[in-house]
């Protein structure tokens, strides 16, 4: 059962779209679950999709609304970058804007539509509305990603995860400085009560560990820092919330507070620079870089160039 309060950020907001949201649902299922009588609004059942909640008042889920999709299929329209691919794994680059798998409001054109066109028996591997994914990144993140293309590769990969055996490295520009070169932030993460959309640092949330090393400062616009981030676990958006939980959010995060006039960019600065685990069949470790793509290294050089000569280029 889901039980939060709206925020303010949601006043005015539709039901079955609040529901939708909360839900990671479609709007679709969200009306069958008002219909069915499952949604309760400060205590009260709402029997109207266009109900129009109020900050404050508490939204009560209490049987999930999600009915059984359709699996997803294979879609040639959507492009992969394959980086390294045998019989047991494929390592793909996923650009920023793409979303992994399909969820609420992303029911088509996902990496996996795109996945499933190249990989056809990825179908039988793993979860089957997400076949052969084994960890995710962001839709605004960039970066490498490993697929499972078998069922014993996908058991060894989700093991190693689960036992922290694989490597995952992002670069992060975020505001501010750090007060020292190397530290961990260790704090576990959950679902926002203020803003069901979003997670948190939480005393309830599940453990997690990132492991951060400045790589570089900068001071214009203003102070900012390039991070190394290296996680531990695996949480939603962890590397966001917590550099967010130290006052330092990534830059262009306009979920986490990392977005300002002074520097804007489309998307978050993070992406997923270097991947190693140990090979699922032979048990080799195996390692994959990617250097930063354009849109983010343009915003690096800017820094640069503004530091080297003391002033804003151009």
């Amino acid at each position: 059962m889901i039980d939060v309060e709206i925020p303010e950020a949601m006043d005015g907001e539709r039901i079955d779209r609040l529901v939708a949201m909360i839900c990671e649902c479609t709007r679709a299922e969200a009306s069958g679950a008002i219909a069915a009588g499952t949604v309760l609004l400060s205590g009260r059942t709402v029997h109207k999709p266009s109900h129009r909640v109020r900050a404050g008042q508490r939204i009560e889920v209490t049987a999930s609304p999600v009915i059984p999709e359709e699996l997803p299929v294979a879609d040639p329209s959507v492009s992969v970058d394959v980086r390294f691919v045998d019989d047991e794994v494929i390592v793909i680059h996923k650009p920023p804007g793409l979303v992994v798998h399909p969820g609420a409001g992303h029911s088509g054109e996902t990496l996996v539509h795109g996945l499933l066109a190249l990989f056809p028996e990825l179908a039988g591997v793993g979860e089957p509305r997400r076949p052969g994914i084994v960890h995710r990144l962001d839709k605004g993140t960039s970066g490498l990603m490993v697929v499972a293309r078998t069922p014993n590769a996908y058991d060894e990969l989700v093991g190693q995860l689960s036992t922290h055996e694989v490597t995952r490295r992002y670069a992060a520009l975020v505001w501010g400085h750090l007060d020292t070169t190397r530290t961990t932030i260790d704090a576990p993460i959950g679902r926002s009560r203020n803003n069901p959309l979003t997670m948190t640092v939480a005393a309830d949330g599940r453990a997690s560990r990132t492991h951060v090393v400045v790589d570089e400062t900068f001071d214009d616009p203003h102070p900012i820092s390039r991070l190394t981030c290296e996680l531990e676990t695996g949480r939603t958006h962890q590397i966001r919330v917590h550099l967010r939980s130290i006052g330092r959010p990534v830059i262009g995060d306009d979920t986490y507070g990392g977005e300002r006039p002074s520097l804007r960019i489309s998307r978050p600065f993070l992406h997923a620079g270097h991947l190693r685990f140990d090979h699922p069949l032979t048990g080799e470790p195996t390692a994959f870089d990617a250097a930063l793509p354009d849109d983010l290294q343009a915003v690096l050089d800017d820094l640069r160039s503004r530091r080297a000569t003391g002033t804003a280029p151009g």
